[in-house]
């Protein structure tokens, strides 16, 4: 009985080393690069997710028939490179840009100027 018992879980151990696929794991340094670029890429894909979820933007979504949860279950599925061309352009374009008002603050500077010289 104990043979027979034993024989069966060796057929089994011996079936599932055949049928059962090996993986090798290999270990190594992270270099800087890639945590930085890791790193940006996760800044980038929050930057257009923060886009979405803003409220005129999915009520523009939604006007249109696109789920604002969709769009960004789509954003999380995109590659890194079609992410950080997306920002890009979110970052390019006049009401998606980031500014830090460097432009307004000459402008005004400019006028300032102009009209007290003028005055």
């Amino acid at each position: 009985m104990k043979s027979v018992f034993v024989k069966m879980i060796c057929r089994i151990l011996m079936i599932s080393m055949v049928m059962l696929p090996f993986q090798t794991v290999y270990a190594g340094m992270i270099t800087t690069d890639k945590v930085a670029a890791s790193a940006a890429v996760q800044a980038d894909r929050d930057a257009v997710l923060s886009v979405i979820n803003r409220s005129e933007v999915s009520t523009q979504l939604q006007e249109r028939g696109i789920d604002p949860q969709a769009a960004a279950a789509r954003v999380n599925s995109m590659t890194d490179q079609e992410v950080r061309t997306l920002a890009q352009k979110l970052d390019s374009a006049p009401a998606g840009a980031r500014n830090s008002g460097w432009a307004w603050a000459v402008v005004i500077i400019v006028a300032v100027v102009i009209w007290y010289n003028w005055k």
